[in-house]
């Protein structure tokens, strides 16, 4: 292949992967375009990007993450990295459009481009095992259920930002073994861990294949590993200058921490010293000696510098990890869940697994086994939680395309075949036809009017400014739908105020008035939704949770009237 021709595909790439994000941005704006047009975004977490990126442009510090709404100043466990490019693109866009405008065009437009990025680095890992099946790999990633769901409109956290990486990462590693290969690998890490840690482990797995290539002294190893060395101490260097918090010195490993920099330095130490050691020889035997001893070294040295790495949530109350944590549907095994959510959430993973296995043992194509490695430790994530599903299917791509391309060649028939099992968003419809029992238990019940619609919302930001006691889930859309401050939001550096909600929900009358004065309370929410997945016998009979549901408040709750169904707010006397 000429340069000529390849900057051809590659253009014909980009192109393709750009008009098909933008008409299925399209089409899903429309659809959700009375959430989206009150900037009332899919997930609590967008809520808060949003948020933090409007308290930036506001004035506050870029290394201040706190959210200083929410229980008196919570310091957030997240980076200013994703917020970048919207906050860019709301700056650029405010004068034309105004500001709400510009909030709205920046929360579908980033989503959009970085679908855009995504369905072109799967076209590009895929061309660079199956040259001729590029476009279907455009179009088995637009179809990717569940990864599609995170770059749909009003998407701006950064999980989407991460599957970016990940591609970027399998696409470093399926390329030829030079230093920019392995440059490119460390990059994407240090920018993937100075993001969030979700995708730590398929950022080791993909060290430890390098590790593994240069044992076996294969062409260009060396240059790889030393780039990668290189690039991934100096950007763990530039990152803990460049995107340290005010809160680095937060006592845990959950996020771009000291603590947690300490620890990466460290693992960044054992690369380094394969990379001082790759010319030493050429034999198997004793570079494998080496990368053992190096990772081992490494290894001690970053657990006796952050131990707290090795529980990085121990510090969460262990009431809120019972009553909250354990039932965050992302966080939940996938080994405990019915049969029809391992289908909907894995199964075009373990398609891809499978056809990663067969594609290996078929070329001998070690590339393979790279893809391979991350697709099973992305299953081994979401067999631990649920959101490794979302890392596992874009992974799936490249080799569930190459498939269709080999059944291609051998009869159109076949091929014709495996496209099902290539389309993500089959595999949730399928799953529609099997039982499950949480579907069914909430299916039983009648439908309950949200406190997060952008009605409930407007009826909130309506009353003036005070501090609100509610439940956990709408605390980040409140911050972002009004100026009222909350006490309780699902994040798990909340322990105090997240603490104070269930105690005042679940507690007796006179106990929740101390908890309201405590926090300095003036209204208290609750929604017909509110607090749902509490099994009876966790709610008293007496608490202030039974009580409000049955509209008999204490006397110190003064109810107000609410112009929004499912809404019940009261004033604290």
């Amino acid at each position: 292949m000429t340069p000529g021709s390849d900057r051809r595909i590659f253009y014909g790439d980009m192109l393709a992967a750009l008009a098909l994000a933008t008409l299925l941005a399209l089409v899903w704006s429309v659809r959700d375009w009375h959430q989206l047009a009150a900037l009332r975004l899919t997930d609590t977490d967008d809520a808060m990007r949003l948020q933090q990126i409007r308290d930036w442009l506001a004035g506050q510090s870029f290394f201040d993450l706190s959210q200083h709404r929410l229980a008196g100043g919570m310091p957030m466990h997240w980076s200013r990295l994703p917020d970048l490019v919207p906050a860019g693109l709301i700056l650029a866009l405010t004068p034309m459009l105004g500001r709400h405008g510009a909030e709205l065009a920046a929360v579908i437009a980033w989503p959009t481009m970085l679908f855009a990025t995504a369905l072109l680095l799967a076209a590009r890992v895929t061309r660079q095992l199956a040259p001729d099946m590029g476009s279907v790999a455009v179009i088995v990633m637009a179809l990717a259920y569940p990864a599609t769901t995170v770059f749909l409109p009003g998407r701006i956290d950064h999980h989407n930002f991460q599957i970016v990486l990940l591609l970027a990462t399998a696409l470093a590693l399926v390329r030829p073994a030079t230093w920019r290969s392995g440059s490119i690998t460390g990059i994407a890490a240090v920018a993937s861990v100075a993001i969030g840690l979700e995708m730590l482990p398929l950022l080791v797995a993909a060290g430890v294949w390098l590790a593994i290539a240069w044992i076996r002294a294969q062409p260009g190893a060396d240059r790889r590993i030393r780039g990668y060395a290189v690039s991934l101490a100096a950007g763990l260097l530039v990152a803990g200058f460049g995107l340290r918090s005010d809160q680095w010195g937060y006592p845990a490993c959950d996020a771009f921490t000291v603590t947690f920099f300490r620890a990466a330095i460290a693992a960044a130490g054992g690369a380094a010293g394969i990379a001082l050691c790759a010319r030493l020889t050429p034999s198997p035997l004793p570079r494998a000696l080496i990368a053992i001893g190096c990772g081992g070294v490494a290894t001690a040295c970053a657990v006796a510098a952050a131990p707290q790495c090795l529980s990085p949530y121990g510090e969460i109350d262990p009431v809120l990890a019972h009553l909250w944590l354990t039932r965050v549907g992302e966080a939940q095994p996938l080994a405990a869940a019915p049969l029809a959510t391992i289908i909907g959430q894995a199964g075009l993973m373990l398609a891809g697994i499978g056809a990663a296995a067969w594609q290996w043992r078929r070329t001998r194509d070690d590339r393979w086994s790279a893809l391979l490695l991350l697709q099973i430790i992305a299953l081994g994530v979401t067999l631990l939680q649920m959101r490794g599903a979302h890392l596992g299917a874009p992974l799936a791509v490249p080799a569930l395309a190459a498939t269709i391309g080999a059944a291609r060649r051998r009869n159109a028939h076949w091929a014709l075949a495996i496209w099902p099992a290539a389309a993500g968003i089959v595999y949730p419809l399928a799953a529609q036809a099997l039982p499950d029992p949480t579907q069914a238990r909430a299916g039983s019940a009648p439908p309950v009017a949200s406190c997060t619609t952008p009605e409930a919302l407007a009826a909130i930001a309506a009353l003036p400014p005070g501090t609100i006691m509610a439940p956990l889930d709408p605390g980040p859309y409140i911050l972002a739908a009004s100026a009222h401050r909350v006490i309780a939001a699902p994040y798990h550096r909340n322990n105090a105020g997240n603490r104070a909600s269930y105690d005042f929900f679940l507690g007796s009358p006179p106990a929740a008035q101390a908890v309201a004065r405590r926090w300095h309370a003036d209204y208290v929410l609750l929604c017909d939704d509110s607090l749902a997945e509490l099994a009876p016998v966790e709610q008293p009979k007496d608490a202030m949770l039974t009580r409000l549901r049955d509209r008999r408040p204490p006397a110190w709750l003064v109810p107000i009237e609410m112009r929004s169904a499912g809404v019940h707010i009261w004033r604290v006397r």
